[in-house]
């Protein structure tokens, strides 16, 4: 129904520009939907009296939602009446014209509440400038700064809230009361606060009592339903108003104090929205006569009980007195009366509407080829029926979202009237193939029981418009129909996803992914399809792995069911918009995608498109985790791809790959890429004949390139591709074996052995997952051995190719690499043994090892460099003793390897051979501590050997094994040989030890084995033998230099620093000027060296200084510029120890001798800089000054 406001048809030309869609909600009070009587309604009662039970209002909202299209045909129907009545804005004008401030306050107040702001109004109070003034007096009528005249600004801010008119009076300004007012004005907004507060708080009281609990009381009436927090308070309240209303004060005191939480004098305590009840006197006297309960109402369309509703449509009212109540009922029989001549008038128009709606809808269907989804037949309705109008109503294309094909249960227009069946209806519901959208008219329309009464129409419109429902929203609307299918329920799903995740917290996205895969699987049309997908890829801002994977696993789920049209079509897209995405983890996303919905894929679009976007990805992507999910996914794909023309592509991004600066992408591509890319060279037949040769080509001339410096990092990248290909190739070995027919799975297969192949580097390098099963594996294996130690190799060409093509080439390989570099060596030697334990020992003993020792014969002749007899120099030494003879560690093993390693030292050494690839043999094995004690047994064999040449040798390989070895293996082996040797005659031999006793106080602890070296070095200085060994005191001082910044200190003060003062002050006093300069070259390595070192102050003054000052005598004649690098030295080392004195001094000697020596550290380097340090340069200098 209408109302009866002289206001509620404005003129103004905001009303009249107003939209249809935002009548209901200027009508609408903002309350909180609780109707009321509309402002300056005539018919509405005094402000005293309390409301009745049934008040029509403005808030006119129908049971069926569809108010926007009534009060859209009322307005239309009231426009002839509307010329007796007078303007809102004709209003305002006036009272701003005569300065009726405070009333036009009131009025903008008002309309505000009810959502009807006008913008004279609002412009007006709006303005701060309306309301200034010159002078301290109360606003004039000749003022003419505004249309009512200026007015004092407030004081805090100028706003229409701040401002309190009550304060201009007759008396004058009040400036002092200015802040008074605001704050009273900021009590009051509290007040406001607390109150909506309370009220959000009532609500939550009211739903404390679980849903199951209520169940519970209203199957069993016998148990008494717990007390609610509202009722408790409510109670409280009418019990002590009972106890003051009868003087019972003490109880009333009483009962306050024990209930401090709630305030007695203010029912708003309570609940801000629930209204005050009578008495306890007058609900006893009432208690036997109860009201009619508005719980008996049901709603027409649905049968909801009321209950159920957002809120109660009004309250229990108490009983009013005789003459006030019939005042109140002549009253609303004279609105009912006009509202019900408005509804005629609206009736009509909206008969109108109908009929041009139903033209609308014809046309629409001739237009177009296929007939549309079908709504509510609106035709067949008779247009007398207040239901059906509103029903036709809801067609408004304001209120109604997209097309629906008609798949829903519509409760916003249906009414109890409404139960003839459309003309849609009474189709035969036994078609044999009726259509979706006919589903709901196969059903027979749902019957509701009619009251025995005589309500006209409009007055059951306006009773049940009281039920408080909304569908004037998307919401609503969507609220309001109920799916009647899958097909409907997907569309629903597709219209209200987009809405409902940017409203659900990140970190639980996840648990939409079923939502959104299940809609976009189902729903009919393509473009929601492709926005949901959207939406999935997007849901989350940088997701995590656990997020990505719960993606990726809806991913294939929808993959799996959709198929791989569908995926193509609609899930590739998503992953190529993503491609270059800002953030990483969603660019990490894509890549991931790739590669787990490649199975589903058509394959055409995996050897191209796909292929395509991951080496884009590879190439321009710059984080380091993208790239490896897109070395996987390559992986994945090399599992799939089935075009062979694609190899020569895979085989570059496996080089690109593997050129890539990131260890993680690295180690992906041996993992996930090689293992994939081999399987399928395998299927191909280029495993053997293309893959490994082409990578073995790239290593012969990277080693013919870097003659003069070779670059490691990319040997060791094809190496480590070489290395990865291991397993498949012996899987190839033994899947084209003569006897692989003859592998039968039944019958006692024995466990392979645990140690039988080294570790895998991932499941794909696992020979057994290659093979397909450990059982086949354990059967083949058996067979191998077999064929391997008893038959013939013939006609196994896959062998064949390995033992002399494979070998033979790798061989070659290695005799050209440097042998002093020992990442070469190691890389290689980890190769050759993870190729020895692969194949196997047999096939290592009988073909690897007879190919090696061919090469490698060990006879004293054949070690001559100039004549091309140097194998024994090279790195296919130690790569043949690191690589294959330490594969397996039996004895027969071992002792092979100490025998191989005796005749080498003994040959280079007789041969006068450089020692280098014993060297690196010794570096290589000592990095174990397994093999500690076979290194000493073929030094023990070196020492004890007759020629001394030999024993030189095994000295200085000591210096190579005592890093890393246990102190009680120094203490009981490696010492005593030492001593062993220095009791030698040959002085070549003590020399060549003296290396071997720096490293052990460079490593050793313990004091009783440092005395015993101190003691032999000290016999080396100190023997008057020995003073004329010139050789001896220039190792003496390479080592002292070496060895002395990672000495123990209190060895470094007493012994190393004293001896190298005294080899200095001998130097100078030295004849022969080569051997001056010899030592003036080493001290001055061994200076530099310790001058980094903390030195006590004593001994800087009594050796380091002197040793420096007689350095720096020999260097002026021999190089003067390297004496001032020595006399900067000199003075940093003299400043440090004035320095120590002053901290000294002043207690923090520590402190200031750290900060001087690290810049004398600081400022000797850089001059160092500017000289080299190598004693060979040294020499060269100093023999130029001759």
């Amino acid at each position: 129904m209408a109302s009866v406001n002289p206001f509620n048809l404005s003129d103004s030309e905001e009303e009249a520009e107003r939209p249809p869609n935002e009548t209901v909600d200027t009508e609408r009070s903002p309350s909180d939907g609780a109707p009321g009587p509309p402002l300056g309604n005539p018919f509405s009662p005094p402000a005293d009296a309390e409301p009745p039970t049934l008040l029509l209002s403005s808030n006119r909202t129908s049971p069926s939602g569809e108010g926007i299209a009534v009060s859209v045909a009322a307005t239309s129907a009231m426009a002839g009446s509307a010329d007796t009545r007078v303007s809102v804005d004709v209003i305002a004008a006036q009272l701003l014209r005569d300065q009726y401030i405070l009333t036009a306050l009131e009025l903008h107040t008002e309309l505000l509440e009810a959502g009807r702001e006008l913008p004279r109004l609002r412009d007006y109070f709006s303005n701060p400038g309306n309301f200034e003034r010159q002078s301290g007096t109360p606003p004039a009528k000749d003022q003419a700064l505004g249309p009512g005249g200026p007015l004092n600004r407030a004081g805090s801010i100028s706003t229409l809230d701040s401002l309190d008119f009550a304060r201009y009076s007759d008396d004058g300004n009040r400036e002092t009361d200015e802040r008074v007012a605001v704050l009273e004005f900021e009590l009051r907004k509290a007040k406001e606060t607390i109150h909506a507060l309370r009220a959000n708080l009532t609500q939550a009281a009211e739903s404390e009592v679980p849903s199951q609990e209520r169940k519970n009381f209203k199957s069993s009436p016998e148990i008494q339903e717990p007390r609610r927090p509202l009722e408790k308070r409510a109670l409280n309240f009418l019990v002590n108003e009972y106890l003051l209303k009868n003087e019972y004060k003490l109880s009333a005191i009483t009962f306050s104090d024990e209930n401090d939480d709630q305030d007695f004098e203010l029912w708003d305590d309570v609940g801000l929205n629930i209204p005050k009840p009578p008495d306890l006197l007058q609900l006893y006297r009432n208690c036997g006569t109860p009201l009619p309960s508005p719980r008996d109402t049901v709603d027409v369309s649905v049968g909801v009980e009321f209950g159920d509703l957002a809120g109660n449509c009004f309250p229990q009212d108490p009983p009013k007195k005789p003459d006030l109540l019939q005042q109140q009922q002549a009253e609303m029989v004279e609105e009912l009366e006009y509202q019900i001549s408005l509804l005629n008038n609206e009736k009509q128009s909206l008969a109108e509407q109908i009929k041009k709606l139903q033209s609308e809808i014809q046309t629409l269907k001739r237009s177009v080829s296929s007939p549309p989804p079908a709504t509510l037949d609106l035709g067949s309705q008779n247009t007398s029926n207040l239901s059906s109008s509103a029903t036709a109503s809801c067609t408004d294309h304001h209120s109604v979202p997209p097309t629906d094909n008609g798949q829903y249960l519509d409760i916003r227009g249906v009414s109890d009237a409404e139960t003839v069946p459309s003309s849609n209806s009474t189709q035969n519901p036994s078609q044999p193939h009726p259509q979706p959208h006919n589903k709901l008219r196969s059903r027979p329309p749902v019957q509701f029981d009619q009251p025995n009464r005589k309500l006209s129409p409009a007055f059951q419109q306006a009773l049940l418009s009281f039920c408080r429902m909304c569908s004037d929203s998307r919401l609503g609307a969507e609220v309001s129909r109920i799916a009647d299918s899958e097909e409907s329920v997907m569309l629903m799903l597709g219209r209200c996803l987009p809405h409902i995740v940017p409203n659900v917290l990140l970190a639980k996205r996840e648990e939409l992914i079923p939502l959104i895969l299940c809609t976009a699987c189902l729903h009919p049309e393509p473009k929601e399809r492709d926005q949901l997908l959207h939406i999935l890829f997007n849901l989350i801002k940088r997701p995590d792995d656990e997020q990505r994977q719960m993606i990726l696993t809806g991913c294939v789920a929808f993959a799996r069911h959709v198929g791989p049209t569908r995926v193509e079509a609609e899930l590739l897209p998503q992953c190529w918009e993503q491609i270059n995405h800002k953030y990483p983890e969603r660019r990490l996303l894509v890549a991931e995608s790739c590669g787990a919905l490649a199975p589903y894929l058509p394959k055409e679009i995996r050897s191209s498109l796909v292929l395509s976007m991951l080496q884009q990805m590879l190439t321009e992507d710059k984080a380091d985790m993208v790239r490896e999910a897109v070395v996987k996914s390559l992986g994945i794909i090399m599992g799939y791809i089935d075009d062979p023309d694609k190899y020569s592509q895979g085989f570059e991004l496996m080089l690109l790959s593997l050129g890539d600066p990131s260890e993680r992408v690295v180690s992906a591509v041996q993992q996930v890429f090689i293992p994939a890319f081999a399987a399928w060279t395998t299927e191909l037949g280029t495993l053997h004949t293309a893959l490994i040769p082409s990578l073995l080509a790239r290593i012969e001339k990277l080693l013919m390139q870097g003659e003069h410096g070779l670059d490691e990092h990319k040997l060791h990248m094809f190496l480590s591709a070489l290395q990865s290909l291991i397993p498949p190739l012996f899987a190839v070995v033994l899947q084209n074996a003569p006897f692989t027919s003859r592998a039968k799975l039944h019958g006692d297969i024995p466990a392979i052995e645990v140690t039988r192949f080294p570790r895998p580097v991932s499941p794909l390098q696992d020979v057994a997952t290659i093979i397909g099963s450990r059982e086949m594996l354990s059967a083949l294996l058996i067979l191998y051995d077999h064929q391997l130690e008893h038959e013939a190799t013939t006609g196994w060409d896959s062998l064949l190719w390995v033992v002399n093509q494979l070998l033979p080439q790798l061989i070659e390989i290695v005799s050209r690499i440097n042998v002093t570099s020992s990442t070469c060596v190691h890389e290689f030697s980890r190769f050759f043994w993870r190729f020895c334990r692969t194949f196997g020992k047999i096939f290592t003993n009988t073909k690897v090892k007879p190919q090696f020792q061919e090469i490698l014969r060990l006879s004293e002749e054949n070690v001559d460099v100039s004549a091309g007899n140097d194998i024994l120099t090279k790195a296919t030494v130690p790569i043949y003793a690191t690589g294959v003879l330490t594969c397996y560690n039996q004895d027969e093993d071992r002792k092979l390897l100490v025998g191989f390693l005796e005749d080498v030292m003994t040959t280079l050494s007789l041969s006068h051979a450089p020692l280098d690839s014993l060297k690196a043999s010794f570096v290589e094995l000592g990095a174990n501590p397994v093999y500690h004690e076979l290194l000493l047994t073929v030094l023990w064999y070196g020492v004890v050997h007759t020629s001394a040449l030999v024993r030189c040798t095994a000295a200085r390989m000591f210096e190579l094994v005592l890093r890393g070895m246990s102190e009680a293996l120094v203490d009981r082996r490696a010492a005593p040989a030492l001593i062993t040797l220095c009791s030698g005659p040959e002085f070549s031999v003590r020399i060549s030890t003296i290396p071997a006793f720096g490293t052990i106080m460079e490593t050793v602890t313990q004091k009783e084995l440092l005395e015993r070296v101190k003691m032999q070095l000290a016999s080396f200085l100190e023997d008057p033998q020995y003073q004329d060994q010139h050789s001896l005191h220039i190792e003496i001082i390479r080592t002292f230099g070496r060895v002395g910044p990672n000495a123990e200190p209190r060895f470094r003060d007493e012994f190393v620093l004293p001896h190298l003062h005294k080899l200095a002050l001998a130097n100078n006093s030295q004849a022969v000027e080569s051997k001056r300069i010899d030592i003036a070259t080493q001290l001055f390595e061994a200076y530099s060296a310790l001058s980094c070192c903390f030195i006590s102050e004593e001994v800087m003054v009594n050796h380091f200084l002197p040793g420096l000052r007689c350095l720096r005598a020999d260097m002026e004649q021999l190089s003067p510029e390297h004496e001032v690098i020595l006399s900067s030295m000199i003075k940093e080392c003299e400043i440090k120890v004035e320095n120590r004195g002053m901290a000294d001094a002043q207690g923090s000697m520590s402190i200031a001798s750290s900060l001087v020596g690290e810049d004398a550290k600081t400022k000797f380097l850089s001059k160092m800089g500017q000289l080299t340090t190598s004693g060979a340069m040294l020499a060269n200098v100093f023999q130029r000054k001759k």
